[in-house]
């Protein structure tokens, strides 16, 4: 049984918010706008954690406040409370089972990939509910909004910190539509890729370059590069006999299969890292995230099969 805390002790808890706030800008003002509290609010908060105390935590300085001494030995306190509550509620977010498993990962993948895999996950495990969330260009795993991820990882990560799952590769490959293919003659190799317009990825744009030179071509090429924000834009140009894309993951298997895409030179291009899944280290067990990267693993498992 945990002691009891004597909160009387403690100035009123409301009132630490505001205290908080404006000692992280180190303005009333600036606080009073964050909280959407009006100035006087704000400087009431202050005073009532001042009187409780018997102290003063902002001392005037020409038309600015700043900390006094003993503000600036409260602040950290305060801070590591909020910050402890803010962990515990998002602990408790992560293990509600009523709550949606929260799945980042990116635009492409979600299209080309995961989406086309969710509707099965959820008719065989109807008690999940399932929230995808993507994201264009921030390729770190968020822990704090979503539970688990499939996201690409140049380098494995820290295993005390995340549990990782790798899955596929990150290897290059070019891609393009079998018109512009034919385009190329019989059998073109890397140097003729590059008399085409080459579709790059702004985030990106290096790949086209880390390729060539991994075929051993010098990489000039004599068309200007056809620039968009996401590889699912680009595959969507390379469908549409726009240029030649550059794809790193699992993402036109079905294209390729289809005859929609071909590949117009076989070599690829295998860098470091790979794709794959990664949750908190601490909440691998969660019924809720493991449930869903076991059955993405092994749904992966028997395509390879």
């Amino acid at each position: 049984m945990h002691p009891k805390i004597d909160l009387r002790q403690l100035p009123p808890l409301k009132a630490l918010k505001g205290f908080e706030a404006a000692t992280r800008h180190q303005s009333i003002r600036d606080a009073a706008d964050e909280l959407c509290l009006t100035h006087p609010a704000v400087s009431h908060q202050v005073q009532l954690i001042e009187d409780a105390l018997g102290v003063s935590l902002f001392a005037q300085e020409g038309r600015h406040i700043v900390s006094t001494e003993e503000g600036r030995v409260l602040y950290p306190y305060v801070r590591a409370a909020f910050e402890s509550l803010l962990e515990g509620v998002e602990e408790v977010h992560r293990n509600a089972l009523g709550k949606p498993l929260r799945v980042q990962t990116y635009v492409t993948a979600s299209i080309r990939w995961l989406a086309k895999r969710v509707p099965q996950f959820l008719a065989d495990h109807p008690e999940i509910k399932l929230t995808l969330n993507t994201c264009a260009v921030e390729w770190e795993f968020d822990d704090v909004h979503a539970d688990v991820g499939l996201v690409y990882c140049a380098s494995e990560p820290d295993s005390a910190k995340y549990h990782w799952v790798p899955l596929y590769e990150y290897a290059l490959f070019p891609v393009c539509s079998p018109t512009v293919a034919a385009t190329l003659g019989v059998h073109p190799t890397a140097h003729d890729l590059m008399t085409k317009p080459l579709v790059a990825i702004y985030t990106e744009v290096q790949n086209w370059e880390t390729w060539f030179v991994s075929a051993g071509v010098n990489f000039e090429p004599s068309v200007p590069y056809l620039m968009v924000d996401t590889l699912a834009v680009a595959l969507e140009m390379a469908l549409n006999g726009e240029g030649i894309a550059l794809v790193n993951g699992p993402f036109v298997e079905q294209d390729i299969v289809a005859g929609r895409l071909v590949q117009p030179v076989s070599h690829k291009a295998v860098c470091p890292g790979a794709w794959g899944l990664i949750c908190r280290a601490d909440m691998k067990e969660n019924l809720r995230i493991r449930t869903f990267m076991d059955w993405v693993t092994k749904n992966v498992e028997e395509g390879r099969s």
